[in-house]
């Protein structure tokens, strides 16, 4: 049963909550972490660890997806970024932060970032840095919007992509764009021969459309993070994290019953900067989590201590900014997953508390753990 409100005569909204609202309730007998497992497998490709870097140039380089990937993560390059617009990114990222810290107008770095976007598209540029990636060995995959994803993909399969991600801050099963053919999901998915993963949705109906396109994955969220995210304040959309992640999981259900079987992930793509949180989103549904800024404090960054989600570039409204995350000395990636950590409030040994708090209420690995209790506070 929705939970309704009056907000004024005639007019009602439903109470929804966010992952701090919620609370784990621990009531099971404890076990160790150690014997916890935090793996997941998202098709035929499996990883360590439920951590998603979220494509955005901040983040993630070729470089950066490749550390991740070791690691266990996946590292998601956005395929319409600077490393497809530009040879020298790391000299353009570098007087970028250099804006952002001396500028004395704050909006000089992002309109100098919307600069750096205006450049058309390279497919060989964008190839180049693909290649660098499926080279390696680990999973690689690239971020498209849905207006771009029909001319893009095509590039992104040639130069080796295991996984396609199709993201835009709201998505639906069918983009339909003045003077051009609609890109409908269900159709264009089933042409491929890789797996996709696509969002960001943020209620039941719409995450249950786009399971029904074949996506192996669904995105819940837009990438919100406190002082970067802007989408609230220009287009009025919020997501309440924690109802979100609860509705697609439920959706999941539903297409499991529906299909007989088969499991859609669900990934968590906002409101997570401490461990505790990404226990929630866990806890909530979600298979995996999306994180941006608590990453982007790596000493291994391309953002040098700055982080923006990939939709601050926007030519004409960006839903984005320029926040700076850097320390005087910025902690490893491997600090950042795994420890060890000196800092007691859950931004460093992100997955550490996840295997604690997992630990603490008696599960032993993901799909369990979606089953625990949780309490609403106040």
């Amino acid at each position: 049963m929705r939970d309704l409100v009056e907000i004024g005569m005639g007019r009602s909204a439903r109470r929804t909550y966010e992952l701090d609202d919620v609370d784990i309730a621990a009531s099971r007998r404890t076990r160790s972490s150690k014997d916890v497992s935090v793996s997941w497998q998202l098709d035929a490709y499996r990883f360590d660890i439920p951590i998603v870097a979220h494509p955005t140039d901040a983040l993630v380089s070729p470089s950066f997806a490749l550390a991740l990937g070791k690691r266990g993560g996946l590292g998601v390059l956005n395929g319409e970024g600077l490393w497809a617009r530009h040879a020298d990114v790391p000299a353009k990222l570098e007087y970028l932060t250099h804006l952002a810290e001396t500028a004395e107008d704050p909006n000089d770095a992002l309109r100098y970032l919307q600069q750096l976007h205006s450049e058309p598209l390279d497919p060989d540029l964008l190839g180049a840095a693909v290649a660098e990636i499926s080279s390696s060995g680990v999973t690689t995959a690239v971020r498209v919007s849905p207006q771009n994803a029909r001319v893009l993909t095509p590039i992104l399969q040639t130069a080796g992509i295991d996984l396609l991600v199709i993201q835009g801050t709201i998505i639906s099963a069918e983009h339909v764009g003045r003077g051009g053919e609609p890109l409908n999901l269900k159709t264009f998915i089933a042409d491929l021969d890789i797996p996709v993963v696509a969002g960001g949705v943020s209620d039941h109906r719409t995450a249950l459309h786009l399971m029904r396109t074949g996506a192996a994955g669904v995105i819940v969220g837009y990438g919100s993070t406190p002082g970067a995210t802007t989408t609230g304040e220009v287009l009025g959309i919020a997501v309440p994290m924690a109802t979100a992640i609860a509705d697609a999981a439920a959706a999941r259900r539903d297409y499991l019953d529906e299909t007989g079987g088969r499991y859609v992930h669900v990934l968590a793509d906002g409101g997570i900067e401490t461990s505790g949180q990404l226990a929630k989103a866990i806890a909530c549904g979600a298979d995996a989590a999306v994180l941006g800024a608590p990453l982007a404090v790596a000493d291994v960054a391309p953002g040098r201590g700055w982080y923006w989600p990939s939709a601050a570039a926007h030519p004409s409204m960006p839903r984005g900014t320029l926040l700076p995350v850097g320390e005087p000395n910025p902690p490893s990636l491997d600090a950042v997953l795994t420890g060890p950590s000196g800092d007691a409030f859950g931004t460093l040994n992100l997955v550490g508390g996840l295997r604690r708090s997992m630990a603490k209420a008696g599960y032993s690995d993901l799909k369990e753990f979606q089953r625990v209790g949780l309490n609403v506070q106040g």
